[in-house]
């Protein structure tokens, strides 16, 4: 399907695009709310600037896609490949990414508040800046991953796989859950 088409489609009404072949696709700003592209091969897609607000990408591969500055707020990605894609100021808040690949990827000052990524593999993932506030990060793998000023307050490191260097580097701990359970103060 070309990009064009999901678009005209979408403008229709039409929410409903599983399984959909839009790897590469040129989707730069494009205004999706609440599609369902579960299972879709969006692979090196540009999505920067789309809204893609309530869309379900569960099992979708997004791998290498350009993603910086696109809404996925309350999006569900989870179990999506999303490694070395470009996330930077990306709008996740409330978003479920629980097991989602996004080893290598950049988070870089993304919105992250409230959203779940237990079980993720975020290895060599970048959030430097990112607001991870109250994300859920249990049982993630965050072995390389750089949290250079990312706000972690109140976030669940429960289970996680990171070193204590590692978190030195964020810029709060304040009430997160650590990774043998206790809280940080």
């Amino acid at each position: 399907m070309q990009a064009q088409e999901l678009v005209t489609r979408y403008q229709a009404g039409e929410r409903f695009f599983a399984k959909s072949d839009l790897a590469n696709a040129d989707l730069e700003g494009a205004y999706l709310i609440g599609i369902v592209l579960r299972g879709s091969d969006l692979k090196g897609a540009t999505l920067s600037e789309a809204n893609l607000r309530e869309a379900d990408l569960r099992e979708a591969d997004l791998g290498q896609a350009d993603l910086s500055q696109v809404n996925l707020s309350k999006a569900n990605l989870a179990m999506a490949n999303m490694g070395e894609a470009h996330l930077s100021r990306a709008d996740l808040r409330r978003s479920d990414m629980s097991g989602v690949n996004l080893a290598e990827a950049n988070l870089g000052v993304a919105n992250l508040q409230g959203a779940i990524l237990s079980e993720a593999n975020l290895i060599w993932a970048s959030f430097r800046g990112a607001d991870m506030h109250g994300v859920d990060l249990s049982g993630a793998n965050l072995n390389g991953a750089d949290l250079g000023g990312a706000d972690l307050e109140k976030a669940d490191l429960s289970g996680a796989q990171v070193t204590e260097e590692q978190l030195a580097r964020a810029l709060s701990l304040k009430q997160a859950t650590m990774p043998d359970g206790t809280t940080h103060e």
